[in-house]
């Protein structure tokens, strides 16, 4: 493992400020915060920090683009037109934003420019297909009456979105929003403004209409708030910790019962049979955990193993950890790279911390990496009990759990005693238990022998506190229109 090596050389940030009505413009308040490098630590550069004035600005130019602009007498195809030309702009400019992404977020430039910027396009181009074809239905009713259902934009849309993905998160919001004839003010997440805002300017370079798409960096206590309260948002979408989420749906009840989807935490349990294929459950099961520094929702956090394979996978596994490149994520090697903020690197230190002190046994890594930066060692936990702090709350860091099980009906218990519900996942090749463990998970999302496949049609999001709605596919068409009842008396 090495520690970050250089500062990334010929990365242009783009706009630092707030985009209001399709104009750049600094925030009422004249503030900034900065954005940092967490590789280093260091300052990158200072951003516009939106708050309740610049909420109220945003929000008036997306509803006269909503209620008088072109954007709602567009016709649907016209839409999907735009949506497709910013698609193209973002493939065009995909090695930029790779670099932008690594540059502020920490993520491997490579893992961005692989898989982040491809998932990202490819969510536009599927909305942007959509846009055309949302539509109702005939109803045959009693009497002499001609009934049918229309699906209409909800409006005025507020979406917050997290640090972890921040580009993708962006296509996943603005997507369906768009695609349904929404027009949206988003807030990026306070810790990785800048792609964001560089696809905002590309948003404009397509050609969006004045209102159309609004993006407000700033933080969630101010500018999240001001959204979640304001009584002329029509819907706020947002994907980050449950607590937060309950503020939201808090806000929601107390102002204009405006829609909310939420897409939440998760402790996600996967399951490890011991008649699986143990290489590739091995190797599923690191990626699972340790991909995006572990900054993932869904991440594999519950690793039950069955106590005929334990052993076997708990010594490969620490293996394959140790083995694990840590380091600069301008460098092709690099596996990983540093957690997103001093926070977040405090928070993972904490629950590393815990796991010792509860007998969890310590089997690979628990230390920082290198002097600066954020960087923490892949770390694995063996002899991990259901009731450990490390076992119960999300870490959302590079902290494997490994817990013993014996059977299918003990396993599926206790993978649903938790509050949580995003995802799951059994590595197997007995079909009969795939599918009963598939059945009876109670999750959004269960992975057979596989983790973390993702594609722009498959609806993604929670059961329990895992959150409200569906992201992606049709399914997320779903969370930005409103059914109106047509009958005419023939």
């Amino acid at each position: 493992m090495a520690s970050v090596v250089s500062a990334p050389a010929g990365v242009a940030v783009g706009p630092t400020k707030l985009l209001i009505n399709n104009r750049w413009v600094t925030s009422k308040s004249g503030k900034t915060f900065p954005t940092l490098n967490p590789a280093t630590g260091e300052e990158i550069c200072q951003v516009a920090e939106a708050d309740a004035a610049d909420v109220d600005e945003a929000v008036k130019a997306a509803r006269h683009a909503f209620e008088k602009g072109p954007w709602r007498t567009m016709s649907a195809s016209e839409r999907g037109k735009l949506m497709n030309k910013l698609a193209d702009l973002i493939e065009k400019n995909a090695d930029e934003l790779a670099k932008i992404e690594a540059l502020d977020n920490g993520k491997p430039y490579s893992v961005a420019k692989a898989a982040d910027l491809p998932l990202t396009v490819a969510c536009y181009r599927y909305y942007a297909g959509w846009a055309d074809k949302i539509h109702g239905k005939t109803i045959p009713v009693n009497g002499p009456y001609f009934s049918y259902t229309r699906h209409e934009p909800i409006g005025v849309v507020a979406q917050i979105i997290p640090w972890n993905f921040p580009l993708l998160m962006q296509a996943w919001k603005l997507g369906p929003a768009l695609a349904a004839g929404n027009t949206l003010i988003l807030k990026p997440a306070e810790q990785t403004p800048l792609t964001a805002l560089r696809v905002g300017e590309l948003a404009l370079e397509a050609g969006f209409p004045e209102g159309v798409v609004n993006i407000l960096p700033g933080y969630g206590p101010t500018a999240g708030a001001a959204l979640s309260h304001h009584w002329d948002v029509d819907k706020v979408a947002f994907t980050g910790s449950t607590e937060v989420g309950k503020l939201i749906m808090e806000a929601a009840a107390k102002t204009n019962l405006k829609r909310v989807t939420l897409e939440l935490g998760g402790k996600s349990p996967n399951i490890v049979f011991a008649d699986a294929n143990m290489d590739e459950a091995i190797e599923g099961s690191h990626f699972a955990l340790f991909f995006n520094q572990g900054q993932c929702c869904c991440a594999g956090s519950r690793l039950f193993v069955e106590e005929k394979c334990y052993d076997e996978f708990v010594e490969k596994s620490a293996a394959r950890a140790r083995k694990r490149t840590v380091g600069d994520p301008f460098d092709a090697k690099t596996e990983q790279g540093p957690q997103v903020d001093q926070d977040q690197f405090d928070k993972v230190m904490a629950y590393i911390d815990s796991g010792k002190k509860q007998g969890a046994k310590l089997m690979a890594g628990g230390s920082r990496v290198g002097d600066h930066g954020y960087f923490i060692q892949p770390t694995v936990f063996a002899d991990v009990k259901d009731d450990m702090k490390i076992a119960q709350e999300e870490i959302f860091g590079p902290v494997m759990s490994i817990i013993k099980f014996r059977g299918i009906d003990e396993v599926v218990d206790r993978a649903n005693k938790t509050m949580y519900g995003l995802a799951a996942a059994v590595w197997t090749r007995d079909i009969g238990k795939a599918h009963h463990i598939a059945h009876n998970v109670r999750a959004g999302t269960v992975w057979v022998n596989c983790y973390d496949v993702f594609d722009a049609a498959a609806p993604f999001g929670g059961f329990k506190q895992s959150g409200i709605g569906r992201e992606l596919g049709e399914y997320g068409l779903q969370n930005y229109t409103e059914i109106k009842t047509v009958t005419v008396k023939l």
